[in-house]
């Protein structure tokens, strides 16, 4: 089994770079709070994930925001998630937090104008693909991922 959270880069016309490290933080959490591990700092999550301490810093920062996890201040304090928690939020609740509806709604190509009146080549092509990547971000829980990670069938690092 593979994971569907590839390298930053790889889906970059649909996730930014940024989402793609939410994503890896929020399941890294949520595999450690279904451990005794519970709560990771940042440096942790960063390592886990093999994401840079700055971006980590910043989508867990919009993560927490969102009250998608929890942030813990003091000595023993850091990020979690429990696994009641990772059951209910969404992919698409993720992605919402970090890189708001642009998934849904931006040109396949990039252009700044792209609609029916006007569209690009890949316009109506790209109309199934973007709801069928909006049921998958609906359907797909963190807790999914997660197991996928905690049973080592999938991985968040190379």
């Amino acid at each position: 089994m593979t994971t569907i959270i590839s390298p930053p880069g790889t889906f970059t016309a649909m996730f930014s770079r940024a989402c793609v490290y939410g994503i890896r933080a929020i399941v890294c959490l949520a595999a450690c709070g279904s451990k005794e591990e519970g709560r990771l700092n940042l440096k942790e999550v960063a390592k886990r994930t093999d994401s840079p301490e700055a971006f980590t810093a910043k989508v867990l920062q919009q993560l927490t925001r969102a009250g998608l996890v929890r942030s813990v201040k003091g000595p023993h304090g850091g990020f979690e998630i429990t696994t009641e928690e990772a059951r209910k939020v969404r992919l698409s609740h993720v992605v919402a937090a970090i890189d708001g509806d642009a998934i849904y709604t931006g040109c396949a190509l990039g252009l700044h104008q792209c609609d029916a009146a006007k569209p690009c080549p890949l316009h109506d092509h790209f109309l199934g693909i973007r709801e069928d990547l909006r049921r998958m971000l609906e359907r797909t829980s963190v807790h999914d991922l997660m197991s996928g990670l905690r049973d080592g069938d999938t991985f968040l690092k190379r």
